[in-house]
């Protein structure tokens, strides 16, 4: 397992260093306290739209309906003109905004208070039960993986396998070749682009926020856990938007 990064300040100073917080194991499946996050997340996430859609009606009858509306109209109408189709919009809408407000909820939920206060001691250290999820590398990978493969399969389905392998394998001229070759990696390099992104970010501003807790522990960090807010409603709009015009590369004709 890749293993989240564990930040903690003791009374000889501040440490970090690589190491899950394992809380056990499913048939040898480690159970860490991000993935746990995640779990919470996703329970509330699905709390939040069953209540949500509890009462929609055609016909918009309160304000609350009426601003979902926009956004979401606001959003499909945004994507359809990048992609420029209206049926690629509808299709990839459901995975483009599910991935934002995944990774929104994720960056939100890890600054709550009390996330990584609670837990259980062992040899003098705390075990949290709940971790900033996007601090453990094994999820913003899963998040990459997830991407990666939308993009690739919707160059697939709008061009045909052998139009599109044909983008990274042409043998028409050496340049072509060397171009291709080139595109190829490019691919490639973006699983690892989008989770040390969202990786990287998370886990300075969560280092970030420890290291001024533990010097000025009263004033500067209100300010900076705003400023952490902001952050993550970021990464999450520049994940997802990312995912988005790599889509319109990936159906953009072989030239």
């Amino acid at each position: 397992m890749l293993g989240l990064v564990e930040t903690a300040h003791a009374a000889e100073g501040i440490s970090v260093k690589l190491a899950p917080y394992v809380l056990g194991d499913f048939y040898g499946v480690p159970i860490t306290a991000t993935l746990v996050t995640t779990w919470l997340t996703m329970g509330l996430l699905m709390v939040l739209v069953l209540a949500g859609t509890r009462r929609l009606t055609l016909v918009p009858a309160g304000k609350l309906q009426q601003v979902f509306e926009v956004v979401v109209g606001g959003v499909y109408d945004y994507m359809a003109d990048v992609l420029e189709s209206k049926s690629m919009a509808r299709t990839y809408f459901p995975v483009v905004t599910t991935i934002f407000l995944f990774v929104l909820s994720l960056n939100w939920v890890g600054l709550l208070p009390g996330v990584t206060a609670f837990g259980t001691y062992h040899d003098g250290h705390l075990t949290p039960w709940l971790y900033p999820a996007a601090t453990d590398l094994n999820i913003t990978l899963a998040f990459a993986i997830v991407a990666f493969l939308t993009i690739e399969m919707a160059g697939v389905v709008a061009l045909g396998t052998f139009r599109y392998i044909g983008k990274f394998i042409n043998f028409h001229s050496p340049l072509g070749f060397v171009i291709g070759l080139i595109e190829l990696i490019s691919e490639v390099a973006r699983l690892i682009s989008f989770s040390f992104r969202l990786f990287g970010n998370i886990f300075a501003g969560k280092t970030l926020l420890v290291v001024v807790m533990f010097f000025v522990p009263y004033v500067i960090p209100v300010p900076l856990l705003a400023f952490e807010v902001f952050v993550g409603f970021i990464q999450a709009f520049i994940f997802s938007v990312l995912t988005l015009f790599f889509i319109k590369l990936a159906v953009a004709e072989p030239h």
